[in-house]
């Protein structure tokens, strides 16, 4: 144990190295989902979300979009139920995510959350989010605002996320699509450029060694500790 780290667990413990970041990269298009949050015909955020995956794969991105159609509201149905089972098996299959929402009373609309919640920390040995990218994007009725990101901003971070710097708020959306969905150009459009050209980036810079950034002491300790006692256990 080192002597000026009386409360570590010597074994548990690990020096970052640089040769564990280079690995061969993957040879399959960064594997994008999208979430919008609005069940409304003509959807500002469905629209936004639209224009993403068009970038995406013009970035060379594989692309899904999830439906949130039919989604019961969290802990409203079982797991089993076949919209739930699509949106955990699209978050397993993805390596980065774009989040969009509609901002309702200066916060993230109910069905963005229920999507999020819907997805969990953990099921078993899977995580369905941790180490994945994302990106986070709002569309607002009024003046340009930053309350829905920044919410997804921290429901990234909960989810153990690794949430790009870059993000987008169109003001005034019903202003921003013409009749037939499509944005118009503006400097909003092309933030929306930046922050998929950066998750793009960002993606495929992470997604290899995605298991070993995300591999954490406390849990190798945790982990030790219950092998320790079923050992232990096991030899009684």
């Amino acid at each position: 144990m080192p002597q000026d780290l009386p409360n570590v667990a010597a074994g548990c413990l690990d020096v970052p190295s640089t040769d564990r970041l280079h690995v061969a990269p993957s040879a399959h298009p960064p594997r994008i989902l999208l979430l919008y949050g609005s069940l409304r015909e003509r959807s500002y955020s469905r629209f936004l979300t639209l224009e993403a995956e068009r970038l995406l794969r013009h970035f060379g991105a594989e692309t899904r979009i999830f439906d949130p159609h039919g989604l019961p509201l969290p802990d409203g149905a079982d797991i089993d139920h076949p919209k739930v089972r699509e949106l955990r098996e699209l978050s397993l299959w993805s390596e980065g995510q774009v989040w969009t929402s509609p901002e309702r009373h200066g916060a993230m609309s109910a069905v963005m959350k229920a999507q999020i919640d819907w997805i969990p920390l953990s099921v078993g040995a899977l995580r369905p989010t941790q180490g994945r990218t994302l990106a986070v994007m709002q569309v607002s009725g009024g003046s340009q605002s930053f309350n829905a990101v920044n919410q997804m901003r921290v429901l990234g971070r909960w989810m153990r996320m690794v949430t790009i710097p870059n993000q987008s708020s169109v003001a005034k959306a019903y202003q921003e699509f013409d009749e037939a969905g499509r944005m118009k150009p503006s400097s909003y459009y092309d933030r929306v450029v930046d922050v998929m050209e950066e998750l793009v980036k960002f993606t495929r810079l992470t997604r290899d060694v995605s298991t070993y950034l995300t591999d954490r002491y406390s849990e190798r300790k945790e982990a030790a500790e219950a092998l320790a006692a079923r050992v232990g256990l096991e030899s009684i």
